[in-house]
């Protein structure tokens, strides 16, 4: 009796000898009753065969341990609370940079965004606005592209340099080229939040979420979600609201 592993590969070529090779014992004249009989028997040999054919599918399905393919499960996530492990990933300009390399800062602003998504294109004035308004308080951002590029051109890192360029973007612009940063992070949108606050060495998740209530319109805002909870950082006094929902494009993970 074969006990070995049994391969998903073979199983087309199982299928087609299970459901669909006609059998040439079957054969009836086809003349009057003896064409209707012989239809009959066919039809319903067939059935039989195809409903054993499923169930072969089943079976090896189950010993093989086979699940669907679903989207990449954020287990071990960054939630409020959660100290950021430190991670380099490469700038517009070439170089790497590291979120050890703004441990004199009170913090960061961590943005996932991107170049294609078109809720991110209307954020982006207010990203660089953050930007200009809090770093020299101690929490400059730092932005990174999360997307697989093949998925879009735009997202590639030649057209990141030319969009920091175009937009004279004052922070660093860094592709997550693995897509590791932001599994760890769990981001799901693009743009998403992380406000981090620094103590020593280690870097605390303090926020997460939205910019603010307004995605398309910035003359719709109503509640300004980071610039509350630096408010309140800044201030040395606990974030209020520490999560919103991030509205934007999903994130393309390669692969998927």
């Amino acid at each position: 009796m074969h006990t070995g592993p049994v391969h998903l590969r073979q199983l087309p070529a199982t299928l087609h000898d299970i459901c669909s090779t006609s059998d040439n014992t079957v054969n009836a004249q086809e003349t009057g009753a003896g064409h209707v009989l012989n239809e009959l028997v066919i039809s319903t040999y067939m059935r039989e065969k195809q409903v054993f054919g499923w169930m072969v599918v089943g079976l090896v399905l189950l010993l093989t341990g086979f699940r669907p393919a679903a989207e990449p499960q954020n287990v071990l996530s960054y939630t409020v609370g959660d100290v950021v492990a430190d991670f380099r990933l490469r700038n517009v300009d070439g170089r790497m940079v590291a979120l050890s390399d703004y441990k004199t800062g009170r913090g960061v602003l961590v943005v996932f965004t991107a170049n294609h998504c078109p809720f991110a294109k209307a954020y982006e004035d207010r990203i660089i606005a953050l930007d200009r308004r809090y770093a020299a308080q101690g929490y400059p951002v730092l932005a990174i592209q999360p997307n697989d590029p093949s998925a879009y051109e735009d997202d590639s890192f030649d057209n990141m340099k030319l969009r920091a360029a175009q937009r004279s973007y004052p922070f660093p612009y860094l592709l997550d080229e693995t897509q590791d940063v932001a599994r760890a992070f769990g981001v799901t949108r693009t743009p998403q939040v992380y406000i981090l606050r620094r103590s020593g060495e280690k870097f605390t998740v303090e926020y997460v979420g939205a910019i603010d209530d307004s995605p398309q319109d910035a003359t719709g805002v109503k509640r300004r979600y980071v610039d509350e909870a630096l408010g309140n950082l800044l201030t040395d006094k606990p974030v209020v609201t520490t999560t919103t929902k991030a509205v934007g494009c999903a994130i393309k993970w390669k692969g998927m």
